[in-house]
């Protein structure tokens, strides 16, 4: 079984290979990038599985998953992700995608999703997909959409707006759009006093 693993995470591809080879009947490649893996899918050998990292230079969103999985007459790609939300590897499945493979996921769970997934099945954990998506009690919160507060959780994180468009798979100005909403509802006059207040308030 031949598997391409893309991550520009160099001790998480590494343990990843590391973790699939030792199983022995699978031979592992890896790029840092979308742009090195695409050299090696066009390249090498087909592969069983393609692992992509969501947010890996070139990815753009979900735009890079598309992308390859449309490669040479169709490529089995799964997405890998230590942070997407439900939403987005809904999405990723919906278009196409041999799965969604959370970086939590113990050794032993990773290699039988990737070995399943080779063999033509769709995988995504069940309790990831199933857990109830947190929306906390909260007085602030409560004045937000989900995607405001996600926006918001970005700004406290000292994100730009770029950083929050890649992370949320939207584009810019979406982010520039749901921040001049959440400013409003917040009582905030820029990012900085936004994530003031969500901090203040013990939001996040």
């Amino acid at each position: 079984m031949r598997v391409l693993i893309a991550d520009d995470h160099d001790l998480l591809r590494d343990t990843l290979a590391m973790f699939l080879e030792a199983k022995g009947d699978i031979v592992v490649s890896q790029a840092a990038n979308l742009s090195e893996a695409h050299q090696l899918i066009e390249t090498q050998d087909p592969y069983d599985l393609i692992l992509l990292d969501l947010n890996m230079p070139g990815m753009n969103g979900l735009d890079g998953l598309r992308t390859t999985i449309a490669m040479n007459g169709g490529q089995r790609v799964a997405l890998l992700s230590g942070e997407a939300t439900r939403e987005i590897a809904e999405q990723a499945l919906e278009a196409g995608a041999a799965g969604f493979v959370p970086k939590t996921l113990p050794a032993k769970s990773m290699i039988n999703a990737v070995k399943f997934m080779a063999m033509g099945e769709q995988y995504a954990p069940i309790d990831f997909m199933t857990a109830i998506e947190d929306t906390p009690d909260h007085p602030l919160a409560e004045k937000l959409s989900p995607r405001e507060l996600q926006v918001l959780k970005g700004l406290t994180e000292a994100k730009s707006n770029k950083e929050i468009a890649r992370d949320l798979d939207i584009t810019e100005p979406t982010v520039k759009l749901h921040m001049k909403t959440l400013y409003r509802k917040v009582g905030a006059a820029n990012r900085t006093q936004a994530a003031l207040i969500a901090r203040e308030s013990g939001l996040f």
